[in-house]
């Protein structure tokens, strides 16, 4: 397994109805926050059409640059859900009618329901791994690092859980926010000096504006504690020594 910083994802966000607005994606927090609560970092994020090129394109790029790559969209019963077919053609990989996965529709639908539309639920590429959905049935599935999920964020979160407990990472990465009541101009010339001081430490800065006062959250991450800790005083001192007031965010 690869270092701790390399074990990286990608999220492939598939679906005209995102780009257009009509959508509001509810699904990258969730798995943002998932990962890293498994010591995987998301390293990139795409919002594509609904389009084979473009879907064939940002997979491949996606699943040689990254440890995981997870899709959400596009494997419903309707004709624009084309993610099936795209994950197939990215890998060169047959198109079938997944025995499995038909059982388990046929099992879960009243006789005489499972229609042609229904159907194209139970495709994958020739030998993928189902991810159970324990909301709706209709499986997603697993093609070497690719983990191909329902759009819909009840279904998505669900299947995610599926497979949470395959994933291998490293360290969760750890976060300390400051909050203070100056703006990013009185802060960054010190900042820039405690992130050369602490160069494994992420630090962050970004404007908030409260109560009628421009103030900046400053957001430290690191996999180790005793050094998150270190550079997070040094922030406090910062804030104090420039007359602002730093306080920790709860949150």
């Amino acid at each position: 397994m690869a270092r701790d910083e390399d074990v990286k994802a990608a999220l492939l966000i598939i679906g005209n109805e995102i780009l257009s607005g009509r959508t509001k994606d509810a699904n990258l927090s969730y798995i943002g926050e998932r990962l890293n609560a498994l010591g995987i970092r998301l390293a990139e994020v795409r919002v594509v059409a609904d389009d084979e090129v473009d879907i064939v394109e940002a997979l491949n790029t996606l699943r040689a640059r990254y440890s995981y790559v997870f899709t959400t969209g596009g494997i419903g019963p309707t004709h624009d859900d084309i993610t099936a077919e795209c994950i197939a053609k990215a890998f060169g990989l047959p198109l079938i009618e997944n025995p499995q996965a038909r059982a388990l529709l046929e099992a879960h639908y009243e006789p005489g329901q499972l229609n042609a539309a229904r159907l194209r639920m139970a495709r994958t590429p020739e030998g993928a791994e189902l991810i159970e959905n324990p909301v709706s049935t209709a499986p997603g599935f697993r093609v070497e690092n690719v983990y191909v999920m329902a759009g819909v964020p009840r279904i998505m979160q669900a299947m995610f859980e599926s497979v949470a407990p395959t994933l291998v990472g490293g360290k969760p990465l750890l976060s300390r926010t400051v909050v203070c009541d100056l703006p990013e101009g009185r802060v960054a010339e010190g900042l820039a000096r405690i992130q050369s001081d602490f160069p494994e430490v992420q630090i962050g800065s970004y404007p908030s504006f409260r109560a009628g006062n421009y103030g900046t959250n400053l957001v430290l991450r690191d996999t180790d504690d005793e050094r998150l800790s270190a550079a997070a005083t040094e922030v406090f001192k910062l804030v104090a020594d420039l007359g602002g007031n730093p306080m920790n965010d709860p949150n």
